[in-house]
């Protein structure tokens, strides 16, 4: 791995225009996650990213749950490829990439995005030239499993920020805490931003009290400071959204989940990304990941 992992700084650095758009900037990539599958992640997911485009961003999002997919349910789209044609240098990235009818792209994930790790220099030449195209999003949102499998850490160490997704029910809290305590005891070689969103609140009140809840119980135990982003309010429009297959920022933009979103978005927005060195940064500490 870390002959590989030499090898992809080459290939970075060494990277000329014609596979490095003179449009690669400062892309922030957020990786939302959960410590239990049934918070509402994937949904959480994609109603950030169509708020992302909702103020002229140029978003990208990605579907890193490799086992159970189904933010193009969300979306009501088929994917035809997904990355593991690109991985398998049969289709470009560009070639994979979706336009939906919400101003945001999609990429569908795949099983064998792992496979990265056993690329040949070649194979991850051209990986790494096609994730370079990436480069001109100005967000890409990860939708990561739940849980704590080992593709999900990969994503969760990479990302710029990371989001950790809980509701108010005492199995999705104690998860919480267990999928915050693997990031910051197993990823050994890099400080995570960890951010908390509480989902299907009644008040702002009792998303107050669940974060503060576990970002105490993790400076506790864990000396680690988790912040807290904000909260979505519980509301029948999230369900119909999801039977309807769209999103409830579009079904409904003035209910109350869909200010809650645009609002965190807000929030994100006034945090500084000056550090982030992008797409090419994203791929070396996703191949560098390095467990305790």
């Amino acid at each position: 791995m870390e002959e590989q992992l030499s090898e992809l700084k080459q290939i970075m650095q060494s990277a000329t225009p014609k596979t490095k758009p003179a449009g690669n900037h400062n892309t922030r990539i957020i990786a939302i996650t959960s410590g239990k599958g049934g918070v509402g992640k994937t949904n959480i997911a994609v109603n950030m990213a169509i708020a992302y485009a909702q103020l002229g961003k140029k978003v990208i999002l990605i579907d890193g749950d490799l086992g159970m997919a189904n933010v193009n349910v969300l979306l009501n789209v088929v994917p035809k490829y997904n990355l593991l044609q690109v991985i398998n240098k049969q289709k470009t990235m560009q070639e994979i990439i979706l336009d939906t009818e919400f101003g945001i792209k999609f990429i569908a994930g795949a099983n064998g995005f792992s496979k990265i790790a056993n690329l040949s220099v070649q194979e991850l030449e051209y990986f790494a030239n096609q994730f370079s195209s990436l480069g001109n999003a100005d967000i890409i949102i990860i939708d990561t499993g739940a849980g704590i499998a080992n593709n999900v850490l990969q994503f969760v160490a990479a990302a710029d920020e990371v989001y950790v997704v809980t509701t108010p029910e005492p199995t999705a809290i104690t998860d919480a805490y267990g999928i915050i305590k693997i990031i910051t005891t197993e990823i050994v070689d890099r400080e995570i931003n960890i951010q908390l969103l509480v989902n299907r609140v009644h008040s702002a009140d009792e998303g107050k009290r669940i974060s503060d809840r576990i970002i105490n119980i993790v400076g506790q135990f864990l000396n680690y400071k988790v912040n807290y982003i904000g909260f979505i309010y519980e509301d029948p429009v999230i369900q119909a959204s999801v039977i309807r297959q769209k999103p409830f920022i579009v079904i409904n933009p003035t209910s109350k989940p869909a200010v809650c979103v645009k609002h965190i978005v807000g929030r994100i927005e006034k945090t500084d990304v000056s550090n982030n060195e992008g797409v090419s940064s994203f791929l070396k500490k996703f191949l560098g990941f390095k467990k305790a």
